[in-house]
């Protein structure tokens, strides 16, 4: 989706949060694909506008993960999510410049 395909200024958009990992600070991480994306389809039919995909924990105290392990947890959501959601934008929670490339290649923006 192109960004200038936004509402700007016409009313406040509503960002679903969706944690793909085990540690969540929300106690909302998901692990699972399947159990990621009937949450995504739920945020929007609850009136999100957006989905965050996040794979990394920010919590007090979390571990880091390494680029490849985020990459395992966010690919095959965001892979999922636009096949089911073809007209939600997605967007990327992380820390990590190669992880946000292979997002923005797997169909974020």
């Amino acid at each position: 989706m192109e960004l200038d395909a936004f509402p700007w200024g016409s009313r406040t958009l509503l960002v679903g949060i969706l944690n793909v990992t085990p540690d969540s600070f929300a106690g909302d991480g998901v692990i699972n694909v399947a159990q990621a994306v009937a949450m995504a389809e739920q945020m929007v039919r609850d009136g999100a506008d957006i989905i965050d995909d996040g794979g990394e924990s920010t919590r007090p105290g979390f571990n880091p993960v390494s680029p490849e392990i985020e990459l395992q947890r966010v690919l095959p959501v965001i892979a999922r999510i636009t096949e089911s959601l073809p007209q939600t934008p997605i967007s990327i929670d992380t820390t990590k410049p190669a992880v946000a490339l292979a997002a923005l290649d797997a169909g974020v923006c």
